[in-house]
């Protein structure tokens, strides 16, 4: 079948893999080393957040084909028939979850289960009504590393994984904020809501300043329950948090003239990707 090749575009491979990624993460700092409950978890992760993309892009496919950015993927254009997409969706959603709940534990199933209908019932059609509706969809940053780190045996009141939830909150914020800035035009022509309608250039710059500042200072906050042996990692984490910090205060320096939008976004999943590879690399060098 021709069209399986656009599954991978269908499924938004990239936004599942780091999904996965962030679930590891979570069940790295949790004290338990890699083992066959860490791939099963991560391969249900994936499952999930890839059946979720599908089925988001199925909601969306109307929407999608009046934009520009969205118009060739695989529905809109018609790489891929609606009825083939919802088919792979459930299917990759139910297998998700039930490695989840048969290999991994019932906690991570619940949370799996609370991703998909906060993603695809809920910020689905809130974005459609109004602007704002980018805060709780952050929340489903902080969904995967807390599947990883009760998939490890780690309690889900515990004052680290909140502070490591609050990081991923936090990041997903202006990373929403800066996708509808980019796309403010094919926002307004597909009817959705934009932050622009809002706010002014100014506004919205020191707004990113805000998030993207406090973003640096909860990377600083995981330090006080993150120590590792290997200092270089310390040192890496600090310097990614500083580094995140100074483009914080580029972005309120430059408020009348806001700096592009595409340079700010870069730099903070730049600085997430780092920080997730310096949160996991005591356990990475101990393997």
């Amino acid at each position: 079948m021709t069209s399986v090749k656009y599954y991978p575009r269908l499924c938004k491979i990239k936004i599942s893999l780091f999904s996965a990624f962030s679930a590891a993460t979570g069940f790295m700092l949790s004290g338990a080393g890699v083992n066959v409950n860490f791939i099963f978890m991560v391969t249900g992760v994936f499952l999930l957040a890839s059946g979720a993309c599908a089925l988001n892009q199925y909601q969306e496919r109307e929407t999608d084909a009046l934009m520009e950015r969205t118009k060739l993927r695989p529905l809109p254009s018609g790489k891929i028939r609606p009825q083939e997409a919802l088919l792979l969706s459930v299917m990759l959603i139910l297998s998700g979850l039930l490695l989840l709940l048969t290999a991994v534990s019932f906690t991570a199933s619940v949370l799996g289960v609370s991703a998909v209908v906060w993603y695809n019932g809920v910020y689905t059609n809130l974005k459609r009504i109004s602007a704002f509706a980018l805060v709780p969809g952050a929340i489903l940053g902080a969904i995967p590393p807390a599947i990883g780190w009760s998939s490890a045996g780690g309690n889900l009141l515990d004052p680290m994984l909140l502070a490591l939830c609050i990081f991923f909150f936090i990041w997903q914020v202006p990373h929403f904020l800066f996708l509808s800035l980019s796309n403010s035009g094919d926002y307004k022509k597909a009817g959705l809501p934009t932050i622009g309608d809002i706010f002014g250039k100014e506004q919205i710059a020191r707004i990113n300043s805000v998030w993207i500042l406090s973003m640096s200072v909860a990377g600083l906050t995981l330090q006080l329950y993150i120590i590792s042996s290997q200092h270089m990692l310390n040192a890496g984490l600090l310097a990614a948090c500083l580094w995140l910090f100074i483009g914080g205060f580029s972005c309120m320096r430059h408020s009348s003239t806001p700096l592009p939008s595409h340079t700010a976004f870069n730099r903070i999943n730049v600085y997430m990707l780092l920080s997730m590879l310096v949160l996991n690399g005591e356990s990475l060098l101990l393997l």
